[in-house]
């Protein structure tokens, strides 16, 4: 049986990682993805410049196929054309001045093709003044939308995010407004343009949070005041240095269970330490407590008491521990990457399970142009027009 996309032929001329990655769930799943990129290569490959694996790539951009074309040009824009008149799918991240640079605004793409599904992410919107705006995830979707506000404490300035989180997060965005529009053509013959933002993408992701602002529920500016303020949801370091993440939601029934976990059942005698009301109006003094209580057992004790009770928590995994993570790879996360790539063995699949499809086996990424002439001729170009494009400088690649 052919792959769920088996038919489905996409463009991806999108750089570093939110559309890309869009585009990379679609390969997943078995669509034909050129990737265009300039003939000096993506700027992404430069993530990992310097190790022999381009881990970064290799996640982003593996399952495609490389052309390199300079569509700046004439002719690689002709040619570009030529290609999207053939094209279900075409993914770009260029902002309102560089589609309009390019000559690539929808109102010219679909007298092209009206079936095409064209997909743009950007920084902030293609409207507005910010329309062109250059942004990448830690300032458009962390910092723009209220997510770092929310990750302080009183008197320390926000962490720095880690990156890649808002793009991967926004990617998935950008896929479900490209299967919708894929569906509404399938529906009405008629392609669409599908346009989302980090921006947009992380005020949505940060909307419990914004939408308690607009009630009058600020969290972070009362974390501001006073400090994170929840002595049950929040982290502890144990004995043995591991920290750990408690979500105790009903408060009456789980507290007293929390303190005979910590063997600290003889608290709840004191009056500071009874659910609900008095554990919030003495927080600081209560959290106190709980850190010295934390700090006198051991992760592995701890952890096999709290699923004894029944109590919502994590450990703060590394790194390192999540990429051995065997709930994941049964889960089918994880998987391995025969990618050719010194340290580079395992991947990570798109994030959901079909029923009766499989996705596609990791392919390695392309490099520079490694199938320009077999795209080009793919979509319909002459071996003597390829070599005039590789000729002309236009093209580059085998």
């Amino acid at each position: 049986m052919d792959a769920l996309f088996a038919d489905l032929r996409v463009i991806d001329a999108a750089s570093f990682l939110a559309g890309p990655c869009a585009a990379t769930i679609l390969a997943d799943y078995g669509a034909d993805v050129v990737k265009i990129e300039p003939l000096a290569g993506d700027r992404h490959r430069s993530i990992a410049a310097g190790h022999p694996a381009d881990w970064s790539w290799q996640l982003t951009d593996r399952n495609k196929r490389g052309l390199a074309m300079d569509i700046s040009t004439p002719e690689g824009y002709e040619t570009l054309v030529d290609m999207l008149r053939m094209a279900d799918v075409f993914v770009v991240n260029f902002n309102a001045q560089q589609l309009e640079k390019f000559n690539l605004q929808w109102d010219t793409l679909k007298t092209i093709n009206p079936k095409l599904i064209f997909a743009q992410v950007s920084g902030y919107g293609l409207l507005g003044e910010e329309a062109n705006r250059k942004a990448f995830d830690l300032t458009g979707w962390f910092a723009r939308t209220g997510i770092m506000d929310m990750m302080h404490d009183k008197d320390v300035p926000p962490t720095l995010p880690a990156g890649g989180v808002g793009d991967h997060a926004t990617s998935m965005t950008l896929y479900a407004g490209i299967l919708t529009a894929l569906i509404k053509r399938q529906k009405t013959g008629e392609g669409s343009m599908v346009s989302t933002s980090l921006a947009v993408c992380g005020a949505w992701a940060n909307g419990l949070n914004l939408q308690g602002t607009i009630a009058g529920v600020d969290d972070a500016a009362r974390r501001d005041r006073e400090g994170w303020s929840n002595p049950i949801l929040n982290v502890y370091t144990t004995a043995d240095g591991r920290d750990i993440l408690i979500s105790v939601q009903n408060i009456a029934r789980d507290f007293p269970r929390l303190l005979e976990v910590l063997g600290k059942a003889e608290w709840l005698q004191d009056e500071i330490m009874q659910p609900v009301k008095p554990i919030f109006r003495n927080r600081f003094k209560v959290r106190d407590r709980l850190n010295e209580a934390f700090a006198e057992i051991d992760a592995e004790p701890l952890c096999a008491g709290l699923d004894e009770v029944g109590i919502v928590y994590s450990l703060v995994y590394k790194n390192a521990e999540v990429i051995e993570d065997q709930q994941l790879i049964d889960n089918g996360l994880i998987v391995p990457f025969d990618s050719g790539k010194p340290g580079c063995d395992k991947t990570f699949s798109s994030p959901f399970q079909l029923t009766s499809e499989v996705q596609q086996t990791p392919r390695t990424a392309p490099e520079v142009g490694q199938h320009s002439r077999e795209i080009l001729s793919d979509y319909g170009l002459s071996e003597s027009q390829i070599d005039a494009l590789i000729e002309a400088g236009i093209v580059t690649g085998q």
